[in-house]
Order: structure tokens, then sequence, then C-alpha cells
């Protein structure tokens, strides 16, 4: 089976349209989205009708949590604040009420999904080979996928050797049929590794082998349609370095 592996689309819906568009044409089976469908970007209806019509798994992210009221906005920043209350007050009731229906874990297939890290799958930032080193101890499942970090990146651990990590770029090829595996498919809305392409993967469950993929879409018009609903113009800004 062929899967298409997203996470982080933040409410950004051209980003999250090219990508899927490009999972079609690459043949892919199944789509599992990893959650933060909401946060920053200014069309989350449009990003969960998607996401509730093609993805047959959907984990919830922390912004997703913080829209439903059910974690403080203590913890995020001015700009993710704002973006979060806006879309609390903007959101379809019906896609508010299945957003919160939504879990940031879940095991498909064998494979463990998470949308920030096994340890923790709501806050942990897996960025470091240390923090992999500790996730892949908690880890039950020897590939897991994980969100959250905005980097596209993937850490492995090979039976007695320590974890070794390294950031992914487009057109990437891993095999994974030995060692264990935490792999950041990195963001589709909002990458922050420099490349402002969305960013997604492909899991071929068959072969054991996953290809980093980068699409490009139309920046101007997601950065239009925050400016237009009044949210912080950084939050549009940072499109178009990948940033």
């Amino acid at each position: 089976m062929r899967v298409a592996i997203l996470t982080d689309i933040h409410g950004n819906r051209p980003a999250f349209e090219a990508a899927l568009a490009a999972a079609e044409v690459a043949g892919v089976d199944e789509l599992w989205c990893l959650g933060d469908l909401v946060g920053y970007g200014a069309e989350p209806d449009a990003c969960i009708v998607l996401a509730r019509e093609h993805a047959v798994v959907n984990l919830a992210g922390n912004h997703d949590l913080a829209v439903c009221g059910q974690i403080s906005l203590e913890e995020f920043s001015r700009g993710a604040a704002l973006a979060a209350t806006w879309t609390r007050d903007n959101v379809d009731p019906d896609n508010l009420r299945w957003l919160g229906e939504l879990e940031p874990q879940a095991v498909e297939d064998g494979i463990g999904l998470y949308h920030a890290s096994p340890r923790d799958p709501v806050w942990e930032y897996v960025l470091s080979t240390l923090l992999a080193e500790l996730c892949l101890d908690a880890q039950r499942q020897r590939i897991c996928f994980i969100g959250h970090s905005h980097v596209a990146l993937s850490f492995t651990r090979l039976e007695g050797a320590p974890a070794t990590g390294e950031t992914r770029a487009g057109g990437a090829d891993i095999e994974l049929s030995k060692g264990e595996w935490l792999i950041n498919p990195g963001s589709v809305g909002q990458p922050r590794d420099g490349d402002p392409r969305a960013a997604w993967l492909l899991f071929d469950t068959a072969t054991s082998t996953a290809r980093y993929y980068r699409t490009d879409y139309d920046i101007a018009s997601a950065q239009a349609a925050i400016r237009a609903a009044g949210l912080p113009d950084s939050l549009a800004e940072r499109l178009q370095y990948g940033q």
C-alpha cells in the first residue's frame, strides 16, 4: 500500500490542495494526516473538509486541541494564540465538533503515528538525536511517523548502535527494512526548514521505503487570505521564506 503522510497543514488551503493533487499523481492508496489542520492560516474550514473527505487517519495537533478548548493558549506565541482564537470564532460548528473528537496518536497497520512524539504526542519537538534516542526507547512500533516540528527529517537506530538523524530534502529516499525509525515528513502549510514548498512523504508499506516530496503551491493566495482575515502579517510573510 502506498500512503501519503501529511502534517501541519495549519489552515493553508492552497498548500493542502497542491499536496493532495501531487499525492494523487504519485498514485497513493491512502492519506494519513498527523494533526494541526488549523492554526496560523485563514482557511480552516476548507482544510478540515479536505481532511474529512480524503484522509483515512486524522490526528489532533496542539493547535487543533487549543482551538477546541482542550489545552490552554498560554503555551502559545502571540501570533499562534491570536490565530487559534480567530479560528475558534470563525470555524464551522460541525467542523469544530469533528476536530474535537480527534486524538493526537494512533496505530495504523502496525505503524505508530503521533502528532509530536511517542513520549509526548502533543508537545515534544524532536529535533535532536538525543531526543530521538529517548523516543525510540519509548515507542512500541519499529517505525513511527511524527509531525509538530515543521522540519522534514528522519532518525534511525540500528541494533547495538546509537541513533543517527538528518534533515531530508525533497526527492530523498529512505529504506526502512532494518532498524528503528522516527520520521517527520515536514509541514504542508508552514515549513520551517528554509524551503517554502509544501512538504509531504510517500510511504510504501510493501517495500518498506519512503520518499520525501516538496510541492509548489500558490503562496500569495495563502498570504492574501491571512491578511484579509486580519491576522498578524508575520504569519503571512513567513510562508514565502519557509521559516
